[in-house]
């Protein structure tokens, strides 16, 4: 008899005015706006269909109600855990590429050829990976079997899955980010998460898709 499969679910929260304005939005505490709210609302029946057995979400406010809204017809308990906070990008969070542009042109150079940014809070791209895909380790290997459905941010995620993938996370820029609600469904390799790889199953399926 075959075991049960164990996999791992990553959701990106609903639309926020940030998104919405092209704002890099990093780790600023906004919520949904109302196109958020329905993306999430939208979601909700697939999620009721195929409950998970664990949802831990960031614990910034847009992950959350995202999370509480795509459950609200389960009663799966909802957890948070900082390991899943969207990436910082510092001074830079709440502008757009042009103000960057214009106010940080070397730094902003050196961010769009994938060179490290220093000095201005911006979090690396593998420290981001390894605290993801450590933390979506932890969690596989507890609930061994079941699904375990973490609700995050965009560059985090994909950072994530890069690891999890035991991909370059500095280098490696293959994996397109998830839109809003959308989900992306990971398992681990040959049925064993001892080592930690993962392989990608589905990326960035749209919520209303079983």
């Amino acid at each position: 008899m075959r075991a049960p499969r164990t996999r791992l679910v990553f959701v990106r929260h609903g639309q926020t005015d940030y998104n919405r304005e092209g704002r890099l939005q990093g780790q600023v505490d906004i919520p949904l706006n109302a196109t958020g709210v329905r993306q999430a609302e939208s979601l909700a029946p697939t999620i009721t269909a195929d409950p998970p057995d664990v949802i831990v979400a960031s614990p910034l406010e847009r992950a959350r109600e995202t999370a509480r809204l795509i459950s609200s017809g389960t009663d799966v308990e909802i957890t948070t855990d900082v390991a899943f906070l969207e990436r910082s990008f510092g001074r830079w969070e709440g502008l757009k590429g042009e103000e960057i542009r214009s106010r940080w042109p070397e730094e902003h150079a050196d961010w769009r050829a994938h060179r490290p940014v220093s000095g201005l809070g911006v979090e690396d791209r593998p420290e981001v990976g390894e605290r993801v895909a450590a933390a979506c380790r932890a969690l596989v290997t507890q609930h061994a079997g079941g699904t375990v459905m973490v609700v995050g941010h965009g560059a985090a995620t994909t950072l994530g899955i890069t690891a999890l993938l035991g991909l370059d996370t500095h280098g490696f820029r293959g994996i397109a980010g998830l839109e809003n609600c959308h989900r992306s469904v990971l398992e681990p390799l040959h049925g064993e998460p001892a080592d930690g790889l993962m392989r990608l199953v589905s990326h960035n399926l749209a919520p209303d898709f079983r």
